[in-house]
């Protein structure tokens, strides 16, 4: 199970890269570094105590609005990788979020900056407030910087 680092820096995840998920170069392909930035995302709303169901209930949801991904090292099959995941909020409709994707030894392989958003699923329009629509579902807000 995905763990905050120790530390007291942004939450991480672990993830081992499988042979399936490379391309004909053996490298990482390419959208699997946003398939992994993804599970991060969804493991810290998990360690914040936000779960589906919870978002579900609340017809809200959390969207990517724009992704960007920088990257500096290829990644093989076998290599042990920890995702970050941290977050900025403001007031208002959006927040930014900063993910690493790191080896082992620190080095860095990948830089996903976002910004995303929560839209209310019935208007099928973002909330006034992403922060607080996110904190009022959290049973450990720490974990995504909303305490």
């Amino acid at each position: 199970m995905a763990q905050p680092q120790e530390t007291g820096g942004p939450f991480t995840v672990p993830v081992t890269v499988r042979g399936y998920e490379t391309d004909v170069q053996g490298h990482l392909n390419q959208a699997v570094y946003l398939q992994y930035a993804e599970h991060a995302r969804w493991s810290v709303l998990h360690a914040a105590g936000i779960e589906q169901k919870h978002l579900l209930a609340e017809r809200v949801g959390p969207v990517v609005l724009e992704q960007t991904v920088r990257y500096r090292r290829e990644l093989r099959a076998g290599d042990e990788v920890t995702v970050s995941c941290a977050f900025e909020w403001g007031e208002g409709k959006v927040f930014h979020v900063h993910q690493e994707i790191r080896t082992t030894d620190g080095t860095l392989a990948a830089e996903v900056t976002g910004v995303g958003g929560v839209i209310d699923l019935d208007a099928r329009r973002l909330v006034p407030d992403a922060r607080a629509a996110l904190r009022k579902l959290a049973t450990a807000p720490e974990a995504m910087g909303l305490d």
